[in-house]
């Protein structure tokens, strides 16, 4: 799929036109993931992993040089791209990540682990986060591009996940992994504040995922409901299956309207609001599970099969 996604120009929505990209805003991006979630949440994870976390942030932090040395590969699709933040007991908490960049002569040398890596078995290039200053909590948070075909990076594992199975995710280990000055993104000790820019953003895009699911949700269950008799009738035409459809399509329309908004606002505006870019994929995510939830109930027993893709929506 990359090489159609950026042959498609997909992979750089909101990068440079002179390094490939479309030069296009968020509202742009979040219809791409909206569309090729509706088809394939698993693509759409690794898609916003890719064009999203790693392109996103070169484009927003990287140096001329970064930008011209890693983006033309990233948006046409022959290299993938992923971002490493979290680790197996820092989330959220990103302070109390224990990844270690010490200085070297000519950059770092980077010592620890990252869990729950989207595209992490697969990527060419990452957004590695990690502490050049350890004694200065926040403030001493450096992110780097680190390119996977270094000596002492490994991917230890794939990990096996309830959903978005298309979409690999695995756990990534620094053995004194050398990078050099000109691979520093951002800021040397300003890593914290590239973080918490780009999970804005971030939330923002990846909230359009759950529409799609939601929207593969109504494809489902409308056909079925016109399709599917009982007592002489298409059950599309009980008030009962019909209050669950009106529900879905309502929750689908509600949560899009907050996603597209926000992300207009970022657009027309440059305002980046922390409290909307959350809750647009909070309400978005909850929604689509209700959906999902919808949808197996309207196909009853077919619902619960594997010969329909219900299941698999409620797991994404």
């Amino acid at each position: 799929m990359w090489p159609k996604l950026g042959e498609a120009g997909f992979l750089g929505m909101t990068a440079d036109e002179d390094v490939g990209g479309l030069g296009l805003g968020y509202q742009a991006h979040c219809v791409v993931m909206e569309e090729i979630s509706r088809a394939s949440g698993s693509i759409g994870l690794s898609y916003a992993a890719h064009s999203q976390l790693c392109v996103n942030q070169l484009q927003l932090n990287g140096t001329p040089a970064q930008k011209q040395r890693y983006l033309p590969g990233l948006i046409a699709g022959t290299s993938v791209g992923a971002l490493a933040m979290s680790e197996a007991s820092s989330g959220s908490d990103v302070v109390s990540m224990r990844t270690v960049a010490k200085r070297v002569d000519g950059g770092y040398a980077l010592s620890g682990s990252k869990m729950w890596i989207t595209n992490g078995p697969d990527a060419d290039v990452v957004v590695v986060y990690a502490k050049t200053e350890p004694d200065k909590a926040s403030r001493g948070i450096t992110a780097f591009l680190v390119e996977t075909k270094s000596e002492g990076f490994s991917c230890t594992r794939k990990l096996d996940k309830m959903g978005m199975r298309g979409s690999n995710t695995g756990e990534l280990v620094f053995d004194g992994v050398f990078v050099p000055d000109e691979n520093v993104l951002g800021a040397v000790d300003g890593g914290v504040r590239v973080l918490m820019e780009g999970l804005d953003l971030e939330r923002l895009v990846l909230s359009a995922g759950p529409l799609g699911l939601m929207q593969a949700a109504l494809d489902v269950a409308l056909p079925f409901a016109h399709t599917r008799r009982q007592f002489g009738s298409p059950i599309g035409h009980f008030q009962f299956v019909q209050g669950k459809l009106a529900d879905m399509y309502t929750k689908l329309q509600a949560a899009r309207s907050y996603t597209y908004a926000t992300a207009r606002a970022v657009d027309e505006e440059g305002t980046i609001r922390t409290q909307d870019c959350a809750g647009a994929i909070l309400y978005a995510g909850e929604r689509a599970t209700e959906c999902a939830l919808d949808c197996i109930q309207v196909l009853g027993g077919m619902g619960y099969v594997e010969e329909m893709p219900a299941s698999r929506l409620l797991r994404e």
